[in-house]
């Protein structure tokens, strides 16, 4: 029987929040840039506390910011230099099983992907949210995506079928 690997990506695969780090690289010249980074990580920690629902978190902190797809790759940039220790030690491991892993998140496959295929990981193996934009600026969501849903994680995870 094969086994698989399914890794959350931020705080487990990146040591950070990806949401929460492209917030503070997209709003860096809003003169009152702090308190909206504030009002951001309130809304992650009553998402993650069960406070509110999964999508209306993301719908508010999404709404609270203006950010394109140049501050996506600056925010790439800096994930790139957080990916947790214990993964970085591991890299062989995740060329070699590429495979059998997959990455799950209720973040966003343009901030996960450009991190994670470093390690070959595949972009089919990747369960994730994916922006919407128009002109290059980010309008929103696909809401269409389990992983946009309450307990959206694990049922993507189920919808693996995987044994």
């Amino acid at each position: 029987m094969d086994k698989y690997f399914v890794i959350d990506f931020d705080s487990t695969f990146i040591s950070i929040e990806s949401l929460d780090l492209l917030a503070e690289v997209s709003l860096k010249q809003f003169p009152d840039k702090d308190l909206i980074l504030e009002k951001i990580k309130e809304i992650t920690s009553d998402g993650m506390v069960g406070k509110i629902g999964f999508r209306d978190s993301l719908e508010k902190r999404l709404k609270l910011m203006d950010f394109s797809k140049a501050d996506i790759e600056k925010t790439v940039k800096i994930l790139r230099k957080n990916i947790t220790p214990s993964i970085l030690r591991n890299k062989k491991f995740f060329k070699a099983n590429k495979e059998r892993i997959y990455i799950i998140s209720g973040g966003f496959e343009e901030l996960i992907l450009p991190v994670v295929e470093d390690f070959g990981i595949l972009k089919d193996h990747i369960l994730a949210n994916k922006f919407l934009f128009k002109n290059g600026k980010a309008i929103g969501f696909d809401k269409k995506r389990e992983t946009s849903q309450a307990q959206g994680k694990a049922a993507a995870v189920r919808n693996l079928g995987l044994k």
